[in-house]
């Protein structure tokens, strides 16, 4: 765990996030008082753009306008 005071977090955000990046803690004090961590997030999964093809089907009806009892509810009428 590395330990920064909020100025030289501040000014060195760049180089902290390099050490958070290669795994380490950043903790940032004011006066001595730690308020915040720096920890790694878990690397997002790639999306896939056709992974629901063929599973979900959406009918014509779906782009047709909707009743007006309907609109009213949506429009909080």
């Amino acid at each position: 765990m590395f330990v920064v005071n909020v100025h030289q977090a501040k000014t060195q955000l760049s180089r902290l996030l390099a050490r958070v990046e290669a795994g380490e803690d950043v903790v940032i004090a004011r006066r001595g008082e730690p308020v915040a961590r720096l920890v790694g997030c878990k690397p997002r999964s790639k999306r896939q753009a056709d992974v629901l093809k063929g599973k979900v089907v959406i009918p014509d009806s779906f782009f047709e306008p909707l009743p007006d009892y309907e609109l009213a509810e949506w429009e909080g009428q």
